[in-house]
């Protein structure tokens, strides 16, 4: 059954697409999609996975917090997000959000808001395997 608002936090892989899938679009006009993937160059060196540690028990509530959020703050119709916990190889999807709603304008400030809360607010921490050595980034998300 199709659902307005979708969260999920994902161990083994994100199906971006499955993820869509899920979301009730009835009343949207369009679908704003973003989908952030491990780059394989970092600093010049090359990355060979990213790690991501969560606070997992609170993780989900903050991504719903945020996603209720952007609907009253834009007026969006529908919002779908995932992220990725545990090691991410190269070219794989770590965040996934998609947002659906009557007019284009609200579901791109809500998809952009979006991604840059969940970077700010999130209970996550990132650490790169690199040829370098492993890196922790500073900062949540």
């Amino acid at each position: 059954m199709a659902e307005r608002v979708v969260i999920h936090v994902e161990a083994d892989y994100l199906d971006s697409d499955a993820l869509r899938s899920k979301l009730d679009l009835s009343g949207c006009g369009g679908v704003v999609s973003f989908l952030g993937i491990t780059r394989g160059v970092e600093d010049g060196m090359e990355v060979h996975a990213l790690e991501f540690d969560a606070w997992e028990e609170r993780l989900p509530t903050v991504l719903n917090d945020l996603v209720l959020e952007s609907v009253n703050r834009f007026g969006v119709l529908a919002v779908a997000i995932a992220h990725r916990i545990g090691r991410v190889g190269v070219g794989e999807p770590i965040v996934s959000i998609h947002v659906g709603s009557a007019h284009r304008k609200e579901a791109f400030e809500a998809c952009s808001w979006l991604i840059d809360s969940l970077k700010k607010q999130a209970p996550l921490w990132k650490k790169e395997i690199r040829e370098d050595g492993t890196h922790w980034k500073e900062g949540l998300g």
